[in-house]
């Protein structure tokens, strides 16, 4: 790993925006040509280096949220990337938007269920909608504070669904008192979207359409006089290579620890797709290190297991949280579309040279000695030790996590499963024994100043389950349960579940 290429900042953010693309059903490179489109404003404006940067960042980031953080959002509207391709079509604003929310919700489910998501957005003017989209905003607010960006790219971030007139998400913030770096993001997003589906003429007509309501009307005005060089080549360019070299930061390379940080940043950001697998990949990267020295591997060699298992499932934001969602059997289509999630990792590392053997290892997770795993059906040899660790510490550790279609197995039985895997010569047997021996001493730790019961309700939250599930989970009321989320949303000082989960993943709670 000494020898690897180094890693800069500006290739991981970018990363994120193909991670956004893939999660959103977008064409991909979208993200990308929409930060050059961001930064062309910007020069033509005559912005300042600050600003620029943040534009850059925020720009990169401004959907990642909407990606990962999507398992509410697949309960209200179904397949979340249908909602999405089609959010750039209106002026979403006051009765326009309640009208597009109206005719996705629930869309694909059971006739009465759609009543019964309409009927209660009608009753509570679209709170359960809203409160979606802002912990969107603090799911990339979040990852950018733990990525070091600064405040310049949080603040903004949490203002991506605000507009130029009031009327956006939360509604907190509109005209002068939006984030430049926003104003040139939300007017560079459409712009793209239009450019894309009807060129020039389709990019002009959107952003005269809505100058002063959605968009800064000088910021329009400047697009407009200025739209032949901020478009100029954007079918031709090579987006990755352009948004790189616009790097504010003139490729500042990262630190091993300041990649390691940004590595568990992908980690728990991952694990948002799904709640009941909040702490997974952090938990898997901490199991396959440990399993990993026990066998006495190489120091470097326990560096990439540990940092494979961070961004192993990074892949899986690009398959719809309905299929990781789902309470039955898969159908055929669901599976394959699941199987797909290693592939995309390995392809959504595959622009940081730095990153090569990471990417390789965090690919095999479901790869097995007998060839019947995937995606590629690799065997034997084929895998090396630190793949094999990895693949045996994933397992071990999913077993004791609750899914939408099963309780978690207590350790004993889950040590049972990986044992059968080995003697069936579908896991190492070597890597099984060291997981397990490195089980074996894990400690979950606590939230300062939380009891053991708030403990086991937020872990419960953070994953996803309602009140009366936590209630039925613990064998207590539900009235109890309420009075355990007061204290506890009291004393963590936050407010929505999504802000709850990412508590517990910095504190070490889910892994």
């Amino acid at each position: 790993m000494s020898n690897a290429a180094p890693v800069r900042l500006s290739e991981l953010v970018a990363t994120l925006s193909l991670v956004a693309d893939l999660g959103m059903g977008r064409p991909m490179e979208r993200v990308l040509r929409q930060t050059v489109i961001a930064l062309r404003l910007a020069d033509a404006a005559g912005a300042d280096d600050s600003v620029r940067a943040a534009a850059y960042y925020t720009s990169l980031l401004t959907w990642v949220g909407c990606a990962a953080d999507t398992s509410e959002l697949a309960e209200l509207f179904g397949d979340e990337t249908e909602l999405y391709a089609d959010s750039h079509d209106g002026d979403l604003a006051g009765v326009a938007m309640a009208m597009f929310v109206l005719r996705h919700l629930g869309r694909g489910g059971p006739r009465l269920r759609r009543a019964a998501l309409v009927g209660r957005f009608l009753a509570t003017a679209g709170r359960s909608v809203q409160q979606v989209l802002q912990a969107h905003c603090q799911s990339a607010s979040e990852l950018a504070g733990r990525l070091d960006l600064g405040e310049d790219v949080c603040r903004p971030l949490l203002q991506s669904f605000e507009r130029w007139d009031g009327r956006g998400v939360p509604g907190d913030a509109g005209g002068a008192d939006l984030d430049p770096a926003i104003r040139l993001v939300q007017l560079a997003d459409n712009v793209e979207a239009f450019h894309d589906s009807a060129g020039v003429d389709g990019a002009v007509t959107v952003a005269r359409e809505r100058r002063g309501t959605q968009f800064d009307p000088e910021l329009v005005d400047c697009f407009l006089n200025h739209r032949g060089d901020i478009l100029a080549e954007l079918d031709r360019i090579q987006a990755w290579d352009e948004v790189i070299a616009l790097d504010p930061r003139l490729g500042a390379q990262l630190t091993e620890d300041e990649l390691d940080r940004a590595l568990q940043a992908f980690a728990d950001f991952a694990d948002l797709k799904s709640p009941p697998r909040l702490g997974h990949s952090c938990g898997v990267a901490s199991l396959a290190a440990d399993g990993a020295t026990r066998l006495g591997l190489p120091v470097p060699d326990v560096r990439l297991v540990r940092r494979a298992g961070w961004v192993h499932d990074i892949g899986m934001i690009g398959v719809p949280s309905a299929i990781w969602n789902a309470t039955r059997p898969w159908s055929l289509a669901q599976a394959e579309r699941a199987r797909t999630h290693p592939y995309l990792t390995e392809r959504m590392l595959a622009g940081m040279p730095g990153l090569a053997a990471v990417a390789r290892c965090a690919a095999h997770h479901h790869e097995r000695l007998d060839g019947s795993g995937y995606p590629h059906g690799l065997s034997g040899d084929a895998l090396p030790m630190p793949s094999r660790v990895l693949a045996a510490a994933d397992v071990y550790h999913a077993l004791g996590e609750p899914r939408p279609h099963r309780a978690p197995l207590v350790p004993d039985a889950a040590a049972q499963v990986l044992t059968a895997e080995a003697r069936a010569g579908r896991l190492d047997p070597d890597a099984v024994s060291a997981v397990l021996a490195a089980a074996g001493q894990r400690v979950r730790r606590t939230p300062d100043g939380l009891t053991a019961r708030e403990t086991e309700v937020l872990l419960h939250l953070a994953r996803g389950l309602s009140n009366p599930e936590i209630a039925a989970a613990l064998t207590v009321s539900r009235k109890t349960v309420s009075t355990h989320l007061e204290h506890i949303y009291a004393k963590l000082g936050v407010t929505t579940r999504t802000q709850a989960a990412l508590v517990a993943m910095r504190r070490g709670l889910t892994g």
